[in-house]
Order: structure tokens, then sequence, then C-alpha cells
């Protein structure tokens, strides 16, 4: 391992796919397991999710028609008359998300001595060595292929495309071929779901060094090699695929010997890649033995500095990894099996927000970039829902996707999810962020944040006793009043979602005498906030919802995190409430995702020792696998990327926090975090910025990217003023506490 923890690495070979480490370029993905005698890559891509029989794809629930008589219902006291607010259909379940196969390459013998595996993070390469065998592993950015280069005296062996991973449907059919050509052989396996016309092919070129290669018993059979190197796409599509054409587009990437070709195919890669993984770097000063430990030590040492430095390196490295054509999944970009927990889908609700929550600060707009390709691929659908379910204009996104359909057709009894009115706010809220870090308004965002602001015009058409609109039908996800049904009045998260999508329209669309005034005027409407009596910020605004505390969502402190609505500068009175709920808030069934969510609102609320308390609990919770992903439960259950991408975010927002007219400097620094540095840091502002910290003094260098005037807020004090011009370096001195 480098001084720096920019990698990780194991000294055995991964024994659960769980434990392999990752590589991928937001398209593909591997999962490499760097065994010398039974090499294997687990392959992934993005589009591949199951069919679910055949016919066609539901819809939203058409619901429109009987919305006035819900409303009615509710309005007037019927506690569970949403309920009945179905088409009657069962709970179905999105496409889930499964791996393709594994290129497997089986050794007739080998000698095993001196094993080690490791990822390097800015590169990304998964190397393993074990004697003379030499195994490294990348996906690339660039040529959007898996590449493999082998190396090492006594290649012999059979290289295969293992369709047979765990949960593999046994109807899958499937076809296989090897072709041999002058410079090696094309492999290719096709696999076709049952009952459907859709299918997957993958393709394998495969270039030795030295030897032969012929047709083996169950693939390429190679002898003799001292190198291998295989080139592998996969293709998810309906009728044939020919596979000779994808042959020859990964043959014109061959430009020499394996060697040269690797050489250059990573060298096309590592720029793009390097040069977004080492914008920002996150120093803890921890020890260099503890640095140069294998994670699987690291991780048993809960309190190390070198832990969260080497979480931190992998997150934003996994987090990027996974960004691409889509933005990650719940399993990030990768899996084992077919059986993946939740459909291995986008949950909306909470879990994709929280993942990406460290794009913008931590400078990885491929991440948002990634995150709004998903939103533009189902505006469409948007609008459907908002039509079909509430007789609406404008767009609602769904609370589950496979990453094809955004329709809502996700929801039961229990999680109304069709109910949910917050979610195009809450998905655009990131995308908003990104564009105020870079100064750049993207017009299809423009027109995307009017459309959820005349979905607001129609559906909030119904007023209350003091006046106000009311939001009804309303869901907080994924809880429910302690004397009401899930699907009620007046949630907080639906209020404050409503109110920042008016005002972020408005905001976006100037000019007097047009929709931005009629869009202000409707957020002056909506319901205030309720303190319930345990002084706390209720879940719920409408009088007489009782609050239920012990849940793993927090969506009723939206107005403080990801929002800057209730904060400890303009809204005090407000921030105490949101603290008091914080701290009755339970944490049901220990997911990884709330342990962070909590946190992240904490470090908003100035608290750094809950922060602290809620990140002890996910370091000594055994949420890490050894590869450095994450699981949603304690003790590795059920894997998930949650943890894993969260916590950059997580620890960004206890280092620094910005809006476009305030800067925030530590605002929730861990207790024991003495020393250390952040670098690259991006503000809502337009500024980079630097931190480093030592004795209780703060160094922070500010790289304005545009003029700005901010509220300046210290550990120690404020509000001062910190007024930039474009290109002139800021260097301020604070203390720390």
């Amino acid at each position: 391992m480098p001084e720096h923890p920019h990698g990780t690495w194991e000294p055995a070979p991964a024994e659960r796919w769980e434990d392999a480490f990752l590589s991928g370029n937001g398209r593909h993905g591997a999962l490499v397991f760097g065994d010398p005698h039974d090499d294997r890559v687990i392959v992934t891509q993005h589009t591949l999710v199951r069919p679910d029989g055949g016919g066609p794809r539901p819809g939203p629930p058409a619901l429109a028609d009987r919305l006035p008589a819900l409303q009615d219902s509710l309005l007037a006291g019927d506690v569970s008359a949403a309920e009945r607010f179905t088409d009657g259909r069962d709970l179905r379940w999105v496409r889930p998300f499964h791996p393709a196969f594994q290129v497997r390459f089986v050794r007739d013998s080998m000698v095993w001595r001196g094993y080690r595996r490791a990822v390097d993070f800015a590169t990304g390469v998964v190397d393993a060595r074990c004697g003379g065998w030499h195994s490294r592993v990348f996906v690339s950015r660039a040529d959007d292929v898996v590449v493999q280069y082998v190396t090492g005296p006594g290649l012999d062996g059979e290289l295969s495309l293992d369709h047979r991973l765990a949960g593999a449907p046994d109807g899958l059919g499937v076809g296989r071929a090897i072709v041999l050509t002058s410079h090696g052989a094309q492999v290719t396996v096709r696999c076709r779901y049952p009952d459907s016309d859709l299918a997957y092919t993958g393709v394998t070129l495969a270039l030795t060094q030295g030897g032969h290669s012929s047709v083996g018993v169950k693939g390429l059979r190679v002898e003799g090699a001292t190198g291998l190197l295989l080139l592998t796409r996969v293709h998810r599509h309906t009728g044939e695929l020919d596979a000779a054409t994808e042959a020859a587009d990964l043959a014109a990437l061959v430009t020499g010997d394996p060697a040269v070709t690797y050489a250059d195919l990573l060298a096309r890669h590592e720029g793009p890649h390097r040069a977004a993984y080492e914008r920002v770097t996150f120093d803890l000063n921890a020890p260099p033995a503890e640095r140069g430990l294998p994670g699987s030590a690291l991780l048993e040492r809960a309190d190390s500095h070198a832990l969260l430095e080497r979480l931190f390196a992998a997150g934003r490295y996994h987090l990027l990894s996974s960004s691409g054509a889509l933005p990650p999944r719940l399993t990030g970009l990768w899996t084992g099996e077919w059986n993946t927990a939740w459909s291995g889908a986008f949950t909306t609700d909470a879990n994709l927000n929280l993942q990406t929550a460290s794009a913008a600060a931590c400078a990885l707009p491929e991440v948002s970039e990634a995150q709004g390709a998903l939103v533009r691929g189902q505006l469409a659908h948007w609008r459907d829902n908002a039509r079909e379910i509430f007789g609406a204009r404008g767009i609602v996104a769904p609370a589950h996707t496979d990453g094809e359909s955004g329709h809502a057709y996700h929801f039961q009894r229990e999680w109304p999810m069709h109910l949910w009115t917050a979610g195009a706010d809450w998905l655009l809220t990131p995308l908003v962020e990104q564009a105020e870090t870079t100064g750049d308004r993207p017009a299809w965002l423009a027109a995307a944040l009017a459309e959820v602001a005349v979905f607001y015009e129609d559906f909030l058409s119904r007023t209350g006793p003091d006046g106000r609109v009311v939001v009804v039908p309303s869901y907080s996800p994924e809880n429910r009043p302690a004397n009401a049904s899930w699907g009620t009045l007046n949630a907080t998260m639906d209020i404050a979602a409503a109110r920042h999508a008016l005002r972020t329209a408005a905001a976006w669309h100037p000019g007097p005498g047009c929709e931005a005034d009629r869009w202000n005027a409707l957020a002056d409407r909506l319901p205030e906030y309720r303190i319930n009596p345990d002084g706390a910020l209720a879940e719920w605004a409408w009088p007489g919802l009782d609050d239920s505390y012990d849940h793993r969502h927090l969506s009723h402190l939206y107005p403080v995190w990801p929002h800057h609505e209730i904060n400890p500068y303009s809204t005090p009175e407000w921030a105490k409430a949101a603290h008091r709920a914080l701290e009755l808030r339970g944490a049901e069934n220990d997911s990884a995702h709330g342990h962070l969510h909590h946190a992240l609102i904490a470090a908003r609320l100035r608290d750094p020792a809950r922060v602290g308390d809620a990140l002890r609990q996910v370091l000594t919770g055994d949420y890490f696998h050894r590869s450095l992903m994450s699981a949603h439960y304690p003790r590795r259950d059920v894997y998930n990327a949650d943890a894993a991408h969260t916590l950059p975010a997580l620890l960004t927002e206890s280092l620094l926090q910005s809006t476009p007219d305030r800067l925030v400097l530590l605002p929730a620094l861990p207790d024991g975090w003495r020393r250390g540095a952040v670098s690259g840091l991006r503000t809502r502002f337009g500024a980079r910025v630097d931190l480093a910290w030592s004795g209780g003094v703060c160094t922070a260098v500010v790289h304005p990217g545009r003029d700005a005037d901010v509220a300046l807020m210290t550990p120690v004090g404020g509000p001062g003023r910190l007024r930039l011009a474009a290109g002139e370096v800021h260097e301020l001195t604070l203390r720390t506490r």
C-alpha cells in the first residue's frame, strides 16, 4: 500500500462474491475474486434487469377520478380511507437486477507462493499476484470494455463464460460459441430469458502470448501461454446480436501484442478515471503502519483514523465506478447472484439520494450526470403518474424503479408508494445543487422544475380551516402516524418538498407577471410545520396525528437535510425542534442508511457528538465486506451500497456546508479528529475549498470560480462576510473550538 490510502488489499483470494474487489465504469462492472487457480471475474451491466414473465409493463393505477372522494374522506377524519385507494392489483416488484456471467479461467496446476490482491482506487485496477502469476482487471471508462490481463509461466487451462451464478433461472436458454482466429479466439455466450424475447449476450476476445488455443471441453483451451488478454462486453437485446461484429469492434482495440494493447487501454482509461478520483482527498493523519494494513484488519479497528481515510477513499471510488449510464443501484453496479434484495433496484424515497449525496461537494459531476440521465429517461412516465393517479399536469416520481420504467406501480396497503408526491423534488434537488456549484443551469432541468411546480398548482386544490392549502393525500416514507394509516394529510416532507419545488422553479423562471408569481404565492399558502407535545418537529403537520418515533427513515427532517430551510442560523427555534425530533428517533432495524441519514441531519444541526455516535454504530456494526462495499444490516447482512457511498457525504458535511449565500466551516468536527486535511471540496457558490486543521487552529483556502458574497459561519462564531472575486484566492485562519 502507498502511504496514502488510495486502495486496499488482502492476503487471500475472495471466497465470497461479496468480498470480491470491484471495478466499474458506470456501465459495465466487474467483481474480481483474484484466485490464481480458478480465476473468476463476475461481469455486470446496468441494463441487465430480468423481464417479469412477458406481457406489457405495468403502468400507474388509474385513480384520478376517485381522488376527490379520497380527499373528502381524509379531510372528514377517515384515517384509513387511503387504504382503499388502489385499483385492486397485488404488489408487483420492479424488474430485478442480475449479473451476466463469470469469466472463468481454470488452470491445470499452480504453485501457491506469496499471494496478495489489491485494488488501486486511483486507476480502478484490481491486481492479484501469486508466485509468478499476475492478474490485472479494470473496466475501461474510455472504451467501455472489461479488461483482464494475466501473465506468468504455465498458463495452461480452460477459459469459459459461465452463466451458472446463484439464482440463475432454470429456464434460461443458453447458447455458446467459440471461433478461433489468427490472433486468438472469440468466446460468446447468449442467454435468453424464460418466456421473453429479451436476451443478453457476452462476447470475450481472448488474445494469447505464446502457446496455442483450441476448443476445449467447456470453453477455450489454452496451452503453453505466458500471457492472456481478455476483452469482454455485454449487450442486452431483442432478437439476435451479431457477435462477429462485436468481436470485430473489440479487435479494433488491439494495437499490438497483448502487453502493448493492455498498456494502451489502461492509459486511455486512467486519464479520465484518475482525474475524477483525485479531485478530492481526505487525510486524518493516520499512522503509516495502520495505513498499510489490509482492509480486513482495519475493519477490526473501529477507532482507527486509517479506517475512516480508507472508507472515504473507497466510497468515492465505488460511487464513481458505479455511476455513468445510470446512478448507483441499491447494490451499486455489482451483484453475484440473481435474487438481489429489493430487486437490486433504485429505491428513490431515501437510498439513492443518500448514496449520491456527496456528488456536488466531493467534485463528482459524473455522479450528478448519471442521476440526471435516470431522471431524463423517465420524465414521460412521471407525467403518466401525475395524470393517472392525481389527474394533474406535471410530474410525479416513483419510489422504486428498475432504471427502465418510471411508472409508480410498486405499492401496497402498508407502503402506499403511489401517494408519495415529494419524489420529483427529492430527486431533482441534488441536480439543482450541482447546477449551483458549477453555475450552469441546464435547460432540461429548468423545464423539469417547472413541471414539478405545475403539478403542485393542480394537486394543491384543497384548503384547511386555517385558509392554507392541504397536502391530501400525503405520505411520509415509509412511516405512518401512531393513530392513523399510512396515507394521510400534511406530511412534513411533502410540505417541504412542495415549498422548495415552487420557490426553486420560480427562481429559475424569473420575471414579472409570469408563472413565478403564481408559484411563489402558492408556496406562501402552504401549511406551517408543527411542533408536537414533546417539543419535536412533527412528522405530520395536521393536528391530531401522533408521531411514530422508532423508524429507520427520517423523512420529516427533509427541511434540515438535504434542504437548508431549517437551520441553526436563520431558524433557531425550528432547528431546536428538529434536534428534539432527532433525539427521539429510534434506529428501528439498524439499517445502515438510517444511521447515516441521522448523522447527516445531526451535522446540519451542529451536533458533533451525535454525528460521532451514529458513525460509531456503522463502524462497529460489521457493515463492511472485505471489498469495502457495505451491507444493509449489521453482521454483513444483505449486500448494499448505502453505507459505502453515503459515508463520504457524512464526513464532508461534518467539515463544510454551503448554500448559494452561506459557508459553514467545521460545523460538526467529531471529537478525536484533532488533526487532518481535506482538499478540493466544492461549494454551491462556485468556490473550491481546502481545509487543514491542527492544534485547535484551522486554515481554509478558498478558490472562487466566480464572484460571490456569502455569510461565513465558523466553530466559534459568526456571522462574518466573505466577499470573493473570481480567481482571487482567500486564506482564512480560525479556531476550531
